[in-house]
Formats: C-alpha cells, structure tokens, sequence
C-alpha cells in the first residue's frame, strides 16, 4: 500500500509545482498582456488603439524604426543559426568521430562565454568589429560573428547530449561495415538522428539573438531589442504588444520544433 501511496503523492507533489510554475510565467504575461490595452490616464478604460496604431499609415514613420530593427534581427537569426550549423555542428561530429582526445578541449572551448561577462566581451569585440567593419561593411547582420561566440554553450549543450545519447561512432563504423562512405554517413545517417539536438540548438540561439541587447547596444547597431528600447521611451504600450508577440514567437518555434523533433517518417512497406 505504501508505493501506490507514494506514488500518488509525488504525483500530487508534482502537478502542484507545475502549476505553481505555471501561474508565475502566466501572471506577468497576463499583466502585460491587460496593459496593451489600457487607456493613458484611465486606467479602468480598455482600448484597442494601441493595435490599430500598427496598421495606421500616419504611424509608419513612427514605427519604422522598430520594424527595421526586426528585420535585422531575423537576418542575424539566419546568419547565426546557419554558423551553428555549418560551424559547430561539423566540429562537434568531427571531434567525436575521429579526435576524441579533443572533446574536453572544445567542450571548454563552447562554455567559456558564459564564464565571461556580456559587457567584458564587448569591450574585447570593439578593435575586432572595426576588422570586420572594413571587410564586411558595418551592416547588422555583422552581429552574427559576435553573437555566434555568445550562444555557443547554447549550442554546444544539446547537440552534445544527443550525440552522447546516440553513439555516433557505433553508427559510423555500422554504415561503413555496409558499404557507405564518410559523407553519405554523416548526411543519411547521423544527422537525421541529431535532429533533435540541432533543433533544440536553433531554437536556443533564435532565442538569444532575439533577447540580445548589449552587444547591438554598444556596437551601435539597429536591432529589435535597442529599437523596442527606443520605442518603449515614447510608447510602451506598443513596445510591449512587441515584446508579446516576440514572446509567442519563441513559444510557437518551440512547438514546431518539438513537433519536427519527435516527426518519424513512415516506412512503405513493399
């Protein structure tokens, strides 16, 4: 009788945590989401002018610069996931595969920056952008290179758990006993089984590069985050319809991405 009864209650114990945790992430959200729509200077007056606002024609001026700050944003998404997978997915496999030696190294190499304050790593970034400045332009999607050391724990983190979970050098010597070689095994083989972990780390540093204040700040670039500071000085009721939605963003990603994360193809059978 007693490991039912224990069981039961951790169950209890569980689901009343969770629904603690759930009312303080939903309370704040709640609160921003009833001050969207509050008058100024009324505050038991509801208003849905601050939603027209966006679509109005005589505040396009206003809101151009949030807007382009987010589109910026999204290309420095781009830019950054793809390094993540053109960068650090290729070295993690490789050192894995053929450099085992290496692992603490580049494993110490990944979480250095969160060891490092944001705002120490931008003073030592400020002589290294006026390199990339010159060879690049002074472009936002520049930001990607500094961003990119920023979210690599974030990265390197679950990547690292599902290769540790998968045991890709037992599929890598299984697919060339069979005859494949080192590209089609890596392409047709391994990756399909990181899938997860790839995705979880594109979801990661789409988060980060969004929530990314400090380094646009002091790089002086056009981002969402100092835009929506900008307009929060003058606005803050559409700053936070911005923040809202930023929020549902991620939280969308992240369902889509778990989504394709747990997506297995069906076989046809012949």
């Amino acid at each position: 009788m007693s490991r039912p009864v224990g069981a039961a209650l951790g169950r209890t114990g569980a689901t009343i945590v969770l629904a603690l945790t759930g009312v303080a992430f939903a309370l704040p959200l709640l609160a921003l989401l009833l001050f969207t729509f509050r008058v100024s200077g009324s505050p038991n007056a509801l208003t849905l002018a601050h939603y027209a606002a966006l679509v109005d024609p005589a505040q396009e001026y206003t809101y151009d610069g949030l807007f382009r700050g987010l589109t910026n944003s999204l290309g420095i998404c781009a830019v950054t996931v793809a390094i993540v997978l053109l960068v650090l997915v290729p070295t993690v496999l490789l050192v894995e595969m053929r450099y085992p030696a290496m692992r603490r190294v580049v494993e110490f190499v990944c979480l250095l920056p969160l060891t490092v304050p944001t705002v120490v790593l931008v003073v030592g970034f400020v002589p290294v952008y006026k390199v990339v400045s010159g060879a690049f332009g002074s472009a936002a999607w520049t930001l990607a290179f500094a961003i990119g050391v920023i979210v690599l724990p974030y990265a390197y983190r679950p990547i690292q758990a599902n290769i540790a979970a998968l045991d890709v050098v037992v599929l890598g010597e299984a697919a060339r006993s069979l005859g494949a070689g080192v590209v089609p095994t890596v392409l047709r083989v391994i990756l399909p089984n990181l899938r997860r972990g790839i995705l979880s780390a594109c979801l990661l540093t789409v988060a980060v590069v969004l929530g990314e204040f400090t380094i646009a700040s002091f790089l002086s670039r056009s981002t969402f985050q100092t835009a929506l500071f900008l307009l929060q000085q003058s606005d803050p009721y559409v700053a936070a319809i911005f923040s809202l939605a930023a929020l549902a963003f991620v939280f969308v990603l992240l369902l889509v991405i778990g989504r394709l994360g747990s997506f297995r193809p069906s076989r046809r059978t012949p």
